[in-house]
């Protein structure tokens, strides 16, 4: 398969909607009832209808995002998508891990249910001893997992039969409920003292709805999701918040609350005490019901684990697929169609995770997690909206914007408030290992953005200083090469864009084009917008862009607005993330080089990036002179006359001033040999460094040098370069400075601080050689 891997459409609505009613229905009825009534009474039925609004407002978001972005990963993917990388990892690893927990608690679950119907054995392997649940759910989990190997399709077929025949035993329960309700047992409906327990029941039980929003997490494998996808999801959240609140309810008034109360197995016990009113042939129905609700909770369990399984796998997918984990995991199995390594790792996780036991606690983790997720989705449609990027066209739009993401938002974050703290600690630890895995492994990797990201910088004039310098510092850096590209002077800019172009050409890069526009002091950057300064600035730019776009490479367009120019570059060049800035150098050109005065702060600190900086005296590369004598910045010269020569086909020449000719010689081959550039024309000489440059750039047409370690920005702005020969060639001049790390007495105090740096160092390693020779002699 070419190109990005793509998944079988294979899920209709039913499947869909199955996926999450059946990652929810589990929990809400099987387990968490009895903890419910024990804290609120009656009560409890509102906290499942309170959590089903709250879970809706998410629902809305989730669907509109789903229908513009129909991808594998769902929340995941949507939020790396809006508010970048970083959310990205920390989004993707809470939803993943937060189901490979569930899931594993799922199974064990399952294995309890088996287990009473079974009486199985525990067993022990060695050192690890497992209990007859673990034993169990591990054979259901095996069976699962290979189930979600073999495709989405027998994946959602299964999950279709288990929930139909689920809410058929749930209905069945309901009608006979029905018909032994008695609706004083629900008085009082809100006993003294429950009230101020609704929010941390309903922080409790909303566990019970993590289901809907996986249902994008398999958004691409969904038929016609356009329609499909929304009544997925705001159908399941409906539908299962209608279930919890009618069985709920139905429960409380057939049975005493006290039976209820504080019991896990309560929907069991309650069917075999209102089927056993009932009889066949005198026969009592009570071990009938048990079996049913029994085997209610097996399926319950099975297909909460199932569709986790499920879901957990394509988020585990989408984030190789986006470079946050290894993109091995895209590999599409062949024959059915599914991501098989990463339901691999998926099923190997949730093995581990059963073999541990004891998984309540990580369970409810995951419902923190999943909670955070739904803030930063609820987030993520608000950043969506605002930002509006072209290729967002939703089919569903939230009604009663932005109203319905913010309370979706709030309402996620403040139900945290409620969990117990040392979960909160725990899920704190895993947003703080996301976001150590960002900067540490997924940051140099990938290359998406954000929607958010991209906002601010282009609006970089606009927004306050913090937020700028926030948005850049969580920026990718293993994107493409980007070039930025100071414009000031029309006449000169098309030679810059040349030039600049070229090099993103060869690194498969991006021009990034600024036009840092002067505003006087005494005029404020907001009334200078307002003037148009702001919009006139963007005629040199789409100029620049157009000839950019000759060379078939991609192109970044921004307007900054300052009152300083010169030292906005450094600031820039920083901000989107230059790997190299290409600037000019004339008499006046943005505001500082070739005059004394400039702002020596700026200059006193490191460079944000290697700069070339262009003397225009025509733009002709086809012979190109590069003097060197080594040194950190003679890599780069080189490096720009390579990719000069792959683009334009220069002939090079290599020139070393050398006191001895015959070492000069030694040294400029192997520098050339070491530098790719063994094809060049070898050039040596010997005399005055500034005479000899000055002969050979006569048939030179560009000068390729690298700076000393003086610095070579802090002796533009001084109009003071120790070269003076650059002033005087006829040829166009190329300067050349690496991004390095200076300390500030350096930067202030130029080549003097630097040079005795360097010889007291010259001196330890001269004295370290004398030891060594001594040492040899004496042995």
């Amino acid at each position: 398969m070419s190109g990005e891997e793509e998944l079988a459409k294979d899920l209709g609505l039913l499947a869909a909607l199955t996926i999450g009613i059946g990652t929810m229905i589990g929990a809400g009825i099987f387990v968490l009832p009895g903890t419910a009534v024990a804290r609120t009474g009656p009560l409890s039925a509102a906290t499942f209808v309170i959590g089903g609004v709250i879970a809706l407002f998410t629902a809305l978001s989730a669907s509109e995002l789903g229908t513009a972005m129909p991808r594998s990963g769902g929340a995941y993917f949507y939020i790396n998508r809006a508010l970048g990388p970083l959310f990205g990892s920390i989004s993707g690893w809470a939803n993943w891990l937060g189901l490979a927990f569930a899931s594993a608690f799922y199974m064990y679950g399952f294995g309890e249910y088996v287990n009473a119907l079974v009486g199985a054995p525990a067993l022990a392997l060695g050192p690890v001893s497992l209990s007859a649940a673990q034993t169990i759910g591990l054979v259901g989990a095996f069976l699962f997992i290979g189930v979600n190997y073999v495709g989405a399709k027998e994946t959602g077929g299964l999950q279709n039969g288990i929930v139909l025949s689920l809410l058929a035993i749930l209905g069945l329960f309901t009608v006979v409920g029905l018909f032994n309700a008695d609706l004083e047992t629900l008085r009082p409906f809100a006993p003294p003292g429950t009230a101020g327990e609704v929010l941390p029941v309903t922080a409790i039980i909303f566990v019970s709805y993590l289901g809907f929003v996986q249902i994008t997490s398999v958004a691409e494998e969904i038929k016609n999701p356009g329609q499909n996808l929304p009544r997925a999801v705001i159908g399941s959240v409906l539908i299962v918040t209608t279930i919890y609140a009618l069985f709920l309810l139905v429960l409380l008034a057939a049975v005493p609350n006290e039976m209820v109360a504080n019991n896990d197995t309560a929907v069991v016990e309650a069917a075999q005490l209102l089927f056993g009113r009932y009889d066949i042939f005198g026969a009592g129905l009570g071990l009938l019901g048990w079996g049913l609700l029994l085997f209610g909770g097996l399926l319950a369990t099975a297909s909460s684990a199932n569709a986790s399984i499920l879901s957990s796998s394509r988020i585990n997918f989408a984030m190789g697929r986006e470079k946050i984990i290894t993109p091995q995991l895209n590999a599409i199995h062949g024959r059915f169609g599914t991501p098989y390594r990463s339901i691999a790792v998926t099923g190997a996780l949730i093995v581990v995770f059963l073999i541990l036991g004891n998984l309540e606690i990580l369970a409810t983790a995951g419902s923190v997690l999943h909670l955070i997720v739904y803030g930063l989705l609820n987030l993520s449609l608000i950043v969506m909206r605002e930002a509006d990027p072209a290729e967002y066209d939703p089919d569903f739009e939230v009604p009663f914007y932005p109203i319905v993401p913010i309370i979706g938002a709030v309402t996620s974050f403040a139900l945290i408030v409620y969990i117990e703290p040392r979960v909160i600690a725990l899920s704190v630890g895993l947003v703080a290992f996301a976001t150590v895995w960002y900067f540490g492994y997924a940051r140099s990797r990938v290359e998406n953005t954000g929607v958010l990201g991209m906002w601010i910088l282009d609006r970089s004039e606009e927004l306050p200083d913090l937020a700028v310098s926030a948005a850049t510092s969580v920026q990718p850096d293993a994107g493409t090469y980007r070039v930025m590209v100071p414009l000031a002077n029309p006449r000169t800019e098309s030679h810059l864009i040349s030039l600049a172009a070229a090099i993103a050409k060869r690194r498969d890069g991006t021009v990034v084009a600024v036009n840092i526009a002067n505003v006087p002091d005494q005029t404020s950057l907001e009334a200078a917008r307002d003037r148009g300064a702001h919009d006139a600035a963007y005629d040199l730019l789409e100029r620049a862009k157009e000839d950019v776009e000759t060379f078939g490479v991609d192109v970044e367009t921004h307007v900054i607005l300052s009152h300083r120019t010169f030292e906005e570059i450094f600031d820039a060049a920083e901000t989107y993330g230059a790997d190299l800035t290409v600037m000019g150098w004339g008499e006046d050109a943005h505001g500082s080089p070739g005059r004394a005065e400039s702002a020596m702060d700026e200059l006193a600190h490191s460079l944000p990036s290697d700069f070339l900086v262009f003397k225009d005296r025509g733009f002709d590369p086809s012979q190109i002179l590069v003097p060197t004598a080594g040194g950190p910045d003679s890599h780069l010269s080189a490096a720009v006359a390579r990719m000069l020569r792959s683009e334009f086909d220069s002939e090079i020449t290599l020139l070393h001033v050398a006191d001895d000719r015959e070492a000069g010689t030694q040294f400029l081959q192997e520098w050339a040999d070491e530098h790719d550039l063994s094809d060049a024309t070898i050039r040596v000489e010997t005399g005055d460094i500034q005479e000899r440059i000055a002969e050979a750039a006569s048939d030179a047409t560009m000068l390729v040098i690298g700076a000393t370690e003086r610095g070579l920005l802090s002796r533009l702005v001084r109009g003071s370069l120790v070269l003076d020969v650059l002033y005087e060639v006829d040829c166009s001049v190329l300067l050349a400075e690496k991004k390095h790390d200076r300390g500030l007495f350096s930067r202030l105090f130029g080549s003097g601080a630097r040079e005795r740096e360097l010889s007291e160092s010259a001196a330890a390693l001269e004295n370290s050689a004398d030891s060594a020779e001594r040492e040899s002699d004496e042995s």
